[in-house]
């Protein structure tokens, strides 16, 4: 066991196994199983996610807490315990003391699944779109703690981006503040979750999982001991939201987020859910499709650096 912030993390059969063979491992939050995607699609979607890690030659590791208990590498029946059950906490760093004390369910976010996993020794972790600066930030000061986060924990993170309907070049400039390095997977240009070209540059990419982990072990060789890699991993354009019905279901959400009065963290569940049903349902088969490639590129990532 090794403890972070006092926690005891326990793991589970097959990452332990791993750990102990040198194998490599790809770490996977448990938020998108337990809020982020709808039921009974979360169950599945969160084993098709394990099993493309396996596919491709990595050891998935699903972070969350069961029972107060913090675990790497959740069985199925725990995965199902988090997918099915009611009240199940979302757990960002700061809420893990008071869950373990209250021997809560929880699923961690990107900012809590990040320091885990880097805490458990598990250098590349796999996501769907990273948390960022919302856009009435310079009045609300909203602002994701997967930032600050990241810009303290040294591990990869494979994902698609922010979603769009965060404010996506803060996002980058705070990024760029906090020393946490971001480069796009075979573009230059930045993906925005839903759409593949946010509308943002990049000044640095990668093209091959290889080159991938050749920046991981350039890191380690020099010292580069603080703050996470973002490799953002776009769409391909023909599997990305219809721009055109992106940006006039974002324009319609926002519209209403405004008339209602919509605030703090009510206002992203509810602009997702505007997606969902303004889209018929497509927006959530991009988000799938999203965590699926991340999970397969994190575990060539890790192949690749383990090699």
């Amino acid at each position: 066991m090794v403890i972070v912030d006092q926690f005891d993390i326990r793991y589970g059969a097959e990452v332990a196994a791993a750990r102990r063979d040198g194998r490599p491992i790809v770490a996977l939050e448990s938020t998108i199983v337990a809020h982020g995607l709808p039921r009974p699609d979360n169950l599945r979607v969160a084993r098709e996610i394990e099993q493309v890690v396996r596919d491709n030659g990595a050891v998935p590791a699903t972070i969350g807490m069961v029972g107060g208990e913090l675990i790497v590498g959740l069985d199925d029946a725990q995965l199902t315990r988090l997918a099915t059950a009611d009240g199940v906490a979302k757990l960002s760093v700061r809420d893990l003391a008071l869950a373990a004390a209250a021997g809560a369910d929880g699923a961690t976010t990107v900012a809590a699944t990040s320091a885990v996993a880097a805490a458990a020794g598990i250098g590349v972790f796999a996501t769907g779109g990273l948390g960022g600066v919302h856009r009435d930030a310079a009045r609300t000061f909203d602002e994701s703690a997967d930032l600050v986060t990241l810009a303290g924990t040294p591990i990869a993170v494979v994902c698609a981006g922010v979603k769009s309907i965060l404010d996506v070049g803060a996002t980058l400039e705070r990024l760029e503040t906090l020393g946490v390095a971001v480069a796009g997977y075979r573009t230059r240009r930045f993906p925005g979750f839903y759409i593949c070209d946010s509308g943002f540059d990049l000044d640095w990419s990668v093209d091959s999982p290889a080159a991938a982990a050749a920046v991981l072990r350039a890191r380690r060789d020099h010292g580069v001991h603080r703050g996470a890699l973002i490799i953002a991993n776009p769409l391909p354009p023909g599997e990305q939201l219809d721009p055109a019905l992106h940006d006039r279901v974002l324009a319609e959400g926002l519209s209403m987020v405004e008339r209602d009065r919509i605030t703090g963290k009510a206002v992203t569940p509810f602009l997702l859910a505007h997606f969902h049903t303004a889209t018929a349902g497509r927006s959530l088969d991009v988000n799938i499709r999203i965590i699926l490639r991340n999970a397969e590129l994190a575990a060539l990532i890790a192949v690749a650096a383990a090699s």
